[in-house]
């Protein structure tokens, strides 16, 4: 009996030090994902475009950016930055995208990770139907509430979610701002509304967030999923080789990216623009901000105006 009990309390006390491993190992991940945020804010707000003279070492600006970007991607492998999970009833539309280029380098690395749900594995019906006809006589057909729900369910019982996004021609509309916000987020549920579209109840009671790409309507959102999928795991910390490239998009100071060339310096008489050539980076700098200035106020007025 004593020996039972002896035994008993061992594994008791064995069991109480894996408990505290793991609300240790969760403490560091959470912890960990907190400092690739603000690492990831900083390194966004240190590169902002120069607008008065305290900004115009943008030399000083690229190292201190790349420093603290580089910073973060230690962190990263320790804690795994992203997962997409994406509820579609055409997975294979979207295998080969996740599977080529950037965002296949960024799961090889363990940055980020892209899941892909078929909605008919959902579904209770033996024909595998996931839509039916609307109430009120309408045209179309609409997605069912219940393969949904299943799906999100069983999502949400294996891991926290920071949003359930579902992609509408009705909702916000997605710019890179929203895509800065998004990239440092952990975890995200992607809906790709098909048909006529979802069931009220279901955006209702279980979307948080609704995104557009564009005030236009396709055949179903598995584009738009992909499209705000790329925008977005690019941005993570680690992903593009020269982040620098990322942080220098169009966009990134609400105004658009100034004229690049590459070699040669003069093809059919087409020639770079002598300031390029000249090595004074703080002129270089004032004279892609002043491009970038004039192409906006000519080709986007309306991003000054916001």
């Amino acid at each position: 009996m004593h020996t039972t009990n002896y035994l008993f309390a061992k594994i008791q006390i064995f069991l109480q030090l894996v408990a505290l491993f793991i609300r240790n190992l969760a403490f560091c991940y959470y912890f960990s994902s907190f400092l690739i945020n603000l690492l990831h804010i900083y390194a966004l707000f240190i590169n902002k475009s120069p607008q008065n003279d305290k900004f115009k070492d943008s030399k000083k600006r690229k190292r201190k950016s790349k420093k603290y970007l580089e910073h973060s991607t230690l962190f990263i492998t320790f804690a795994c930055n992203m997962r997409i999970d994406i509820i579609t009833v055409l997975p294979e539309m979207l295998e080969g995208f996740f599977n080529e280029s950037i965002l296949a380098r960024a799961q090889k690395k363990g940055l980020a990770e892209i899941h892909l749900h078929n909605l008919r594995d959902y579904t209770l019906d033996k024909w595998k139907r996931v839509d039916d006809y609307p109430y009120g006589g309408s045209a179309g057909m609409v997605m069912l509430c219940e393969p949904i729900d299943r799906c999100i369910a069983a999502l949400k019982a294996e891991r926290d979610y920071d949003d359930v996004i579902y992609v509408s021609p009705d909702g916000e509309t997605f710019n890179q701002k929203i895509a800065n916000e998004m990239s440092m987020q952990g975890n995200l549920i992607i809906l790709c509304g098909h048909y006529k579209g979802i069931d009220q109840r279901v955006r209702d009671h279980l979307i948080t967030r609704e995104i557009s790409v564009g005030d236009y309507v396709l055949t179903g959102g598995e584009l738009a999923a992909a499209i705000i999928s790329d925008a977005v795991i690019r941005l993570v910390p680690g992903v593009i080789s020269d982040e620098q490239s990322a942080l220098s998009d169009c966009f990134q100071d609400d105004i658009l990216a100034a004229p690049i060339y590459t070699r040669p310096a003069d093809y059919k008489g087409w020639k770079v623009p002598e300031i390029l050539l000249s090595g004074n980076e703080a002129k270089i700098r004032q004279w892609e901000f002043d491009q970038a200035m004039e192409r906006t106020k000519r080709l986007r007025p309306d991003l000054l105006k916001e």
